[in-house]
């Protein structure tokens, strides 16, 4: 797992070196909330949504007028909540998620479409089971752990204003094609993740 996470940030900066385009080095950051797409296996109860955050680095290489490639590395926090009968439990999972985008600038304003695939490694997964008699906490880490898929291949989708060329705000629609394992039961879920987010970016 560390492995590909390396492999991953090495790809990132070789994009950066390699491009002959003007490139801008940027940071973002912003509010997640996520929540979870049941798929087969014994999926009966119903969950909501479970706020984090993400926050990373970000390219934008400008490729003709009004197009431009932007890379991310982010540092995501995804999961659910759900109520059951014997009390409150809360999964929590953290990601390396690498969206590749396409930016479109939308009628030469400061509106842009922003869409692509994104990859994301999944790091560790904290449960929280709480109810009048205690809590109960787990960490699983996936180095070590065959219970969950260690990469996922997903999609993004959203906007992003620049409000001037230095700061934006954006929104956006991040969903997994894939499930995160292959055998749901109550227990270990059979599910895709979704994430809503918003949030704040700065170019260099």
């Amino acid at each position: 797992m560390k492995k590909l996470v390396i492999l991953a940030i090495g790809l990132f900066a070789a994009t950066a070196a390699s491009a002959q385009s003007p490139i801008r080095l940027g940071v973002k950051a912003g509010l997640n909330l996520p929540n979870i797409i049941k798929d087969d296996g014994n999926n009966d109860f119903k969950t909501k949504l479970n706020p984090g955050f993400n926050a990373g680095v970000t390219l934008d290489i400008n490729l003709i007028k009004g197009l431009a490639f932007t890379p991310e590395l982010l540092y995501s926090t995804k999961g659910y909540k759900a109520e059951t009968l014997f009390g409150d439990f809360t999964q929590t999972t953290s990601f390396i998620d690498i969206p590749i985008l396409a930016s479109i600038n939308l009628g030469g304003s400061g509106l842009n479409l922003v869409a692509g695939p994104q990859v994301s490694f999944l790091l560790s997964t904290k449960n929280k089971f709480e109810n009048g008699f205690g809590t109960a906490e787990q960490e699983i880490i996936e180095d070590k752990s065959d219970r969950f898929k260690k990469s996922l291949v997903g999609g993004v989708i959203g906007f992003r204003y620049d409000v001037n060329e230095k700061v934006d705000i954006h929104g956006r629609y991040a969903l997994d094609f894939q499930k995160n394992n292959e055998n749901g039961t109550r227990e270990t879920p059979e599910y895709k993740n979704q994430v809503f987010s918003v949030g704040l970016g700065i170019k260099f």
